[in-house]
C-alpha cells in the first residue's frame, strides 16, 4: 500500500514521538482528533505502522553474508529470528544478505566465531564492526512536515544521538518495562503498570526515565515503499580518514538517508538510502554534493526486508 495525504503525516509524527498523543498530533496537523485516532490506530492494528523498542548496545556490528544458492531466504529468515539482530536484508552485489547485530562486546567473538557459522546456508561472510552512528532509523525523516509542525512534535525521547552505550544494571521491574515498551512502544501507562505489577504513576515514572537515559530506544518501522519510495539501496563508501565524519553528516543532513554509520574494514561508511526510482538513485549517487569526499561507492540494492528496527516484517509474496 502507499500512504494518502493524512496517513503520512500520521506516520511523520510517529517517527517524530513515537508516543505522541493521537489529541496533540490532531492538534498540530489541523485534523479532527477522532479521525486522526482512527486512521492512527488501523495503521497501527493492520501492522503496516509498528511502534516498536530497541535495547541499545555498547557493540554494534555490520555482518555482509554469502550464502550457497537457494538457501538466501533461509538464511535470513535465520538471522531475522536472533534477538540481537535489528535488520536484515537480502540484496544484490558480492553479499546476498546483510544484517545488524547488537551486542556486549564480551559476547562478540562468541557471535561471529561460533554462533553465525552456523547459519543454514552460510558460505562465508565479512564483519564490519560500527565506530559511530550518522543517523539509524529512528532519525529517518522523510519529507512531509512543514519545520513547525516538526518543531512541535519532536520528542526528546526519539532524538538519534548515534552514541553506542552501554546498558545499565537494572531491576526487575525496569527490565519488564523495557521488555513491554520493544514489543509495544505505544503501551499506555495503565497497561505497563498491569503487566510489571506497579502503580499508573510508577509506570509512567518508570518508562520515561528509561527513556531519556536511552535504556531503550523507541522508533516507528514502516516501509519505505509506503511513502513511495520504491527503492533502496545500501551504499557502501570508501574515504580518506580526514574525510569520513564530514562525509557521514553530509548524509545525516538528507532526507532519503535512513540510516549512515562509520565501519571498519574495507569501507569507512555504509548508508541506506531510499528514492522514489533507479533514476533518482544515479542521481543521488553522481550528482550530490557528498559525493565529492567519497573515495569510491559500491552500491546494493535491498531485495527484501525480513527485519527492521528488531521488528519481524511479512514475508514477501
Amino acid at each position: 500500500m502507499v500512504f494518502d495525504a493524512l496517513e503520512r503525516q500520521i506516520v511523520a509524527a510517529l517517527q517524530l514521538d513515537p508516543r505522541c498523543p493521537w489529541r496533540k498530533m490532531a492538534a498540530v496537523l489541523g485534523e479532527a482528533e477522532r479521525t486522526v485516532a482512527r486512521r492512527g490506530s488501523q495503521l497501527l492494528e493492520s501492522g503496516v505502522v509498528a511502534v516498536v523498542g530497541v535495547r541499545p548496545q555498547p557493540a554494534a556490528v555490520l555482518i555482509e553474508m554469502r550464502c550457497t544458492p537457494g538457501t538466501v531466504r533461509a538464511a535470513a529468515q535465520a538471522l531475522a529470528q536472533r534477538s540481537d539482530t535489528t535488520f536484515v536484508y537480502t540484496t544484490t552485489g558480492a553479499g546476498d544478505c546483510v544484517a545488524e547485530i547488537l551486542t556486549e562486546p564480551r559476547h562478540l567473538g562468541d557471535v561471529l566465531s561460533d554462533e553465525l557459522p552456523s547459519t543454514i546456508g552460510l558460505r562465508d561472510s565479512t564483519s564490519y564492526p560500527v565506530l559511530r552512528y550518522f543517523r539509524t532509523i529512528r532519525g529517518w525523516r522523510p519529507e512531509v512536515l512543514s519545520p513547525d509542525r516538526i518543531d512541535a512534535l519532536r520528542s526528546s525521547f526519539a532524538l538519534d544521538s548515534g552514541i553506542l552505550e552501554a546498558r545499565l544494571e537494572l531491576n526487575r521491574q525496569d527490565s519488564e518495562l523495557v521488555d513491554a515498551l520493544c514489543v509495544d512502544g505505544r503501551m499506555s501507562f495503565e497497561a505497563l503498570g498491569r503487566r510489571v505489577g506497579v502503580s499508573e504513576a510508577t509506570a509512567r515514572r518508570r518508562s520515561e526515565w528509561l527513556l531519556a537515559n536511552n535504556q531503550v530506544q523507541l522508533r516507528a518501522v514502516v516501509e519505505p515503499a509506503t511513502f513511495g519510495l520504491d527503492v533502496e539501496a545500501l551504499l557502501w563508501i570508501r574515504a580518506a580518514p580526514q574525510h569520513v565524519e564530514r562525509l557521514g553528516q553530509s548524509l545525516a543532513e538528507l532526507p532519503m538517508i535512513r540510516y549512515a554509520a562509520a565501519i571498519a574494514g574495507d569501507y569507512q561508511i555504509v548508508a541506506d538510502v531510499t528514492v522514489r526510482d533507479m533514476p533518482a538513485l544515479y542521481r543521488f549517487i553522481t550528482g550530490s554534493d557528498w559525493a565529492q569526499y567519497a573515495g569510491g561507492v559500491d552500491v546494493s540494492l535491498l531485495l527484501d526486508a525480513r527485519k527492521r528496527g528488531g521488528r519481524l516484517m511479512r514475508a514477501s509474496a
